[in-house]
């Protein structure tokens, strides 16, 4: 039983982490502006965020959401708005400015970024949901290892799309749409998310 719902988690974190979002966004953007060394941090923060929020829900932060449609109201809110935020300033930025984006960067930056990702708060909150009743310490070591390999997998493919982009963000003008199109996906995940 355990392993059949270990085997169904797993795919769905894999298409979870494996389809567009704000996470491979991010990581596509650090490795095309500095190659797979760029981008490790960012993986590091995302994959150590994702494991934190496991051990929070897991901890009964996820009955604390289940129980509270304010408090998923906030979160969904306040994650919108910091993905339209994020968008917003992906398709304002200047072509040589890559500052004025204010995308969360780093290891730090990317593991507090999983706390206001709504993506990821959907992934976590099902993962556990549908997971057998099996205590925490059992579930913990049973999901934590997909948690670290697959989103890593997922993250690395990511960069290396980024770092084939690289040619591209050398050009100014080409540079300015890759921005644009992530910043338009970004501000879509945000009103997606409010619908």
């Amino acid at each position: 039983m355990v392993s059949n719902s270990l085997m169904a988690a797993a795919g769905l974190l894999l298409i979870s982490t494996l389809s567009p979002g704000p996470n491979n966004l991010v990581v596509l953007r650090a490795a095309a502006h500095g190659g797979l060394q760029a981008a490790g941090p960012a993986i590091a923060g995302i994959v150590l965020g994702g494991l934190a929020m496991l051990g929070l829900v897991l901890a009964g932060l996820g009955s604390t959401f289940l129980h509270s449609s304010s408090l998923r109201t906030v979160v969904a809110t306040g994650g919108a708005g910091y993905l339209a935020w994020l968008g917003i300033g992906l398709m304002r930025a200047h072509a040589g400015n890559e500052d004025r984006t204010a995308l969360p960067a780093g290891l730090a930056g990317l593991f507090g970024f999983q706390f206001l990702n709504p993506k990821s708060w959907v992934m976590v909150l099902s993962l556990v949901a549908a997971f057998p009743q099996v205590g925490l310490a059992t579930t913990l070591a049973w999901l934590a290892p997909a948690f670290v390999l697959i989103p890593t997998a997922s993250l690395l493919l990511w960069a290396s799309a980024g770092q084939r982009l690289a040619v591209h963000f050398q050009h100014p003008t080409t540079r300015r749409r890759i921005d644009c199109a992530m910043g338009i996906a970004l501000l879509a995940c945000a009103i997606l998310l409010l619908l």
